[in-house]
This record gives C-alpha cells, structure tokens and sequence, in this order.
C-alpha cells in the first residue's frame, strides 16, 4: 500500500478537490412531445422510442 512520505497542504488538498463538482444531466426534447428526456431512453411523458410507442403511459 503507498502511503506519502509528507502531509499535503491545505492549498494543494483544496485544490485538488476543487475539481470534483457534480454535473448537470443532460438532457434532448422529446421528437414527439417535445418534453426534456434522456438521451437513448424511452420518453417518460408520451412512451415513444426512436419514433415508436414502447411504454404504455
């Protein structure tokens, strides 16, 4: 197991973990309804996939 041989400073921890931040969904409209949806996923509003109805709503 590697362990540091010095203690990291309060700058460089920070700033290091400054780059974990959370991301925004993404998000396309919906061809048929036009509703926010996943990308390469059913529409959760109307049912339909790649022009097709999948999902009884």
């Amino acid at each position: 197991m590697a362990v540091p041989k010095r203690k990291m400073s309060r700058s460089n921890t920070r700033s290091r973990r400054a780059n974990w931040k959370a991301t925004a969904v993404a998000t396309v409209a919906c061809p048929q309804c036009k509703s926010p949806k996943l990308p390469h996923a059913a529409c959760s509003v109307c049912g339909t996939y790649n022009g097709r109805q999948v999902l009884e709503v």
